[in-house]
């Protein structure tokens, strides 16, 4: 079971930014050939996805986020990183970082990002 530790997370006002960080404890080779992924869930809505990176590199992005977050990892920590700038009130959710690799998801326990005035 690959164990995934999310941080970064708080209060931040509109238009600011956070970087939020996911570790995960496998083994490099492993992490270096997964795909990993950001997902969030609002009060009261379903979980979506955010941002997600292949481990090619490519990555795609929720339409809402488009040129306001990025999605990069760190193969050599095991780290995975989803950079937030322009936050706006509807970005406000717990994020989830997820791994995917030889067959097996993983999610992490999620870290509350608020976004408030």
């Amino acid at each position: 079971q690959v164990q995934l530790v999310e941080s970064g997370g708080g209060l931040v006002q509109p238009g600011g930014s956070l970087r939020l960080s996911c570790v995960a404890s496998i083994s490099s080779f492993s992490f270096k050939i997964s795909t990993t992924g950001w997902y969030r869930q609002a009060p009261g809505k379903q979980r979506e996805l955010v941002a997600a990176q292949t481990s090619g590199g490519s990555t795609n992005y929720a339409e809402s986020v488009k040129g306001r977050f990025f999605i990069f990892r760190d193969n050599a920590e095991n780290t995975m990183f989803l950079q937030m700038n322009s936050l706006k009130h509807e970005d406000t959710a717990v994020y989830y970082c997820n791994l995917r690799v030889d067959g097996m998801i993983s999610w992490g326990k999620g870290t509350l990002v608020t976004v408030s005035s």
